[in-house]
């Protein structure tokens, strides 16, 4: 009987598998076996897509007459660094006494890919192959997985998906980037005053620049415009509240050209007239024309996905989107969570039913001992499944981050972080078992004369999951005030409607329009999945929807390769992000040239398109002819382009909010004038396109 070969995608991996598999093996150089069994292991990827030059060597030279560059048949090579792994990998799967393979890698598209490259360099034929895909490291999920493994071909859907995927940032790297450093690329190094400068495009990536910049130039250009809110200080002395003026039907300013919305005036004079009015008789009386009390419920949010588990923890920790998903990563390597690149935030029926096997595994988590008794107490982990936190529609590949309620030994040799992201996990997961949280709210409309001011307050009767995950700061939506004490809000309560008050006083408070927020590395992570929201167009937001740009598997390592071209910079105190000046000469440029890339609605929908091929609604090829026309197409139109001058003053109209950066860039540049260390701009060009292109093959 032949031998049974597990192929995971890292050697910690691969361990758990043969522990899980109780395989008494032996260690060979790059692999264990025992009787029956091989486990061995890839390290990430194995085998890379080649370069132009592969295909021909005067490719090298980064030449507009080359372009457009699209194979009809493409080429793939092992990645050196990693070559003695491959051969062990490739040897085994080619071994003849190798009868069945299981495909351990990453339960994912990219996971997939992985192992198919390795597969298909090493030319296998003749092999059993099944596909083992798990949620968690734990062992009863290992076991599971490989009991319930299917046919590798069931996949097959699903890697024409990866390797589209692929292809399509190949295609767009190698071309747009050669295409636009070759068409501008000297104009933005003579504008710096730089040897060179390489235009590096991503299908994802420029998208997410241009995110970033229009906002930037939003706030660059937004004008703050002054407002007039008029306050009155409302009942006995010791006991009173504020109330809001509010320009209603009725009242004598209703509609008025004058207000700048309902509840502010444009001028402070006009805001003047209306206390002016009010007050020229003395006292001053309100009568309480409305009072309105009611129970407001807050329920407990859904699961962590990687997106909002990255904002979460860039709002918490400060940490950046890439710092997130390498902790949960560890998480899950450690048995401690399920796996974390998924996007959804929900659980599965399955998992529902079994859901008390996490919940006992955490009785071994002091943190959340008392919740788990209250939880038992409820008794609502029964009844999870008709909730709102089980949908299996909503699930693709994998549910939502949980605790698996195991691995506990491993977590006092954690950092103090990742420990810090493990209880976030855990107590989004307990709060969905609490029930929601309850605001007692109180809505007081004051008249005086025919003019009205509004208050409004609420106090938290009932912590229900809040309890779990902590009060926020300001428990409400910032628009009504949360009662200073139990005992003024019942005094609050306690009035009527018709009942007269004295008003202590009126005030003109001003207020200014704000710009919009800049991004941080979570909401921008946020952004990204919720891509669709950018989108006017109401049918492709609802084509795209669930899709975003980027994936979460992605999203992160995105950011960082545009924080490492210098395109995009972030405050590490603060995880706000900016454009850097070269940032927005690039988005200019692109803009230029290929202004489609800057557009979430092309983005997104070509990530649906990846989802229709792994779904099986479209093949390869109709996917493939699509690209090639869109490359060929964009190529062949900026090299018509002649607009070199125009993006001129496009870069004069940034430079002044970037004065430092320009002067740092040509102070180094004498400097290194000076020392003789100048490097030309063709052998700056080569090194650098190389540099793109291996970056472009690396990631969207």
């Amino acid at each position: 009987m032949g031998k049974s070969l597990y192929i995971a995608e890292k050697p910690s991996v691969a361990q758990e598998f043969a522990k899980a598999l109780k395989l008494n093996t032996r260690r060979q150089d790059g692999y264990l076996e025992s009787e029956d069994s091989i486990v061995t292991w890839c390290v990430g990827h194995l085998v890379t897509m080649s370069y132009p030059e592969e295909y021909d060597p005067a490719l090298k030279k980064w030449s507009l007459q080359t372009l457009p560059f699209i194979p009809t048949r493409f080429k793939y090579e092992v990645i050196p660094s990693v070559a003695k792994q491959y051969k062990i990998v490739a040897g085994l799967l080619n071994r003849p006494d190798v009868e069945t393979i299981y495909v351990c890698t990453d339960s994912g598209r990219e996971g997939e890919y992985i192992y198919r490259l390795v597969e298909q360099q090493a030319q296998v034929h003749g092999k059993n192959r099944r596909r083992v895909w798990i949620d968690s490291q734990t062992e009863e999920e290992i076991l599971r997985g490989i009991r319930e493994a299917k046919d590798l071909s069931e996949y097959d859907n699903l890697a024409s998906a990866a390797y589209l995927r692929a292809k399509e940032d190949y295609l767009m790297g190698i071309n747009f980037s050669r295409l636009l450093t070759l068409k501008y690329g000297n104009s933005i190094s003579n504008y710096l005053g730089t040897d060179y400068s390489v235009v590096s495009v991503g299908r994802v990536m420029t998208c997410v620049l241009g995110m970033v910049v229009r906002r930037e130039r939003e706030i660059r250009e937004f004008i703050e415009t002054p407002f007039y809110r008029i306050l009155a200080t409302i009942g006995e002395q010791g006991q009173t509240f504020e109330g809001e003026w509010r320009a209603v039907k009725g009242s004598k300013w209703f509609e008025s050209f004058d207000l700048y919305k309902e509840n502010g005036f444009k001028e402070r004079e006009k805001a003047q007239q209306v206390i002016d009015y009010l007050t020229q008789e003395q006292p001053v009386i309100g009568q309480i024309a409305s009072i309105e009390k009611k129970k407001e419920k807050k329920n407990p949010p859904l699961l962590f996905n990687l997106a909002e588990l990255q904002n979460e923890c860039s709002k918490r920790f400060k940490i950046s989107p890439d710092e997130t998903l390498k902790i949960a990563q560890e998480l899950y390597e450690k048995k401690l969570t399920t796996y974390p690149r998924t996007d959804a935030r929900v659980l599965s029926t399955a998992v529902a039913k079994e859901i008390h096997k996490n919940l006992n595994g955490l009785m071994k988590y002091e943190p959340a001992v008392l919740f788990l008794q209250e939880i038992v107490g409820f008794g609502s982990h029964k009844g999870l499944a008709k909730t709102r936190y089980v949908n299996d529609k909503q699930i693709t590949d994998h549910y939502a981050i949980i605790p698996t309620g195991q691995g506990m030994s491993a977590l006092s040799g954690l950092s103090w972080t990742s420990r810090a992201v493990y209880d976030v996990i855990v107590r989004r997961f307990l709060s969905i078992f609490y029930p929601a949280a309850v605001y007692q709210k109180v809505a007081i409309t004051t008249k005086v004369k025919e003019e009205s001011f509004f208050a409004s307050f609420k106090v938290l009767a009932e912590p229900g999951y809040l309890k779990v995950v902590g009060i926020p700061g300001d428990n409400g939506d910032g628009n009504e005030d949360m009662a200073s004490s139990q005992a003024f809000f019942e005094k609050i309560q306690s009035l009527k409607k018709g009942m007269t008050l004295p008003i202590q006083g009126m005030e003109i408070k001003e207020g200014k329009t704000s710009p919009p927020k800049r991004y941080n590395s979570g909401s921008l992570i946020l952004a990204m999945e919720n891509a669709g929201q950018l989108i006017e167009d109401e049918e492709l937001r609802a084509q795209i929807k669930g899709s975003g740009i980027g994936t979460s598997a992605t999203r992160g390592e995105i950011l960082k390769k545009l924080f490492n071209n210098k395109y995009l910079a972030l405050n590490k105190k603060t995880q706000i992000v900016t454009p850097t000046m070269l940032g927005e000469m690039i988005y200019d440029v692109v803009d230029h040239s290929v202004r489609s890339l800057l557009n979430p609605e092309l983005t997104a929908s070509w990530e649906k398109g990846l989802t229709y091929v792994a779904d099986g609604d479209i093949t390869s090829d109709e996917y493939m002819m699509k690209l090639d026309r869109f490359v060929s197409s964009r190529t062949e139109g900026v090299k018509g382009l002649n607009n070199q001058y125009q993006l001129r003053a496009c870069y004069d109209r940034v430079a002044p909010f970037y004065k430092n950066e320009k002067q740092t860039t040509k102070y180094a540049k004498s400097r290194r004038a000076k020392s003789g260390t100048k490097t030309s701009a063709k052998s700056g060009s080569k090194s650098s396109g190389r540099k793109s292109t291996k970056t472009a093959n690396a990631s969207k």
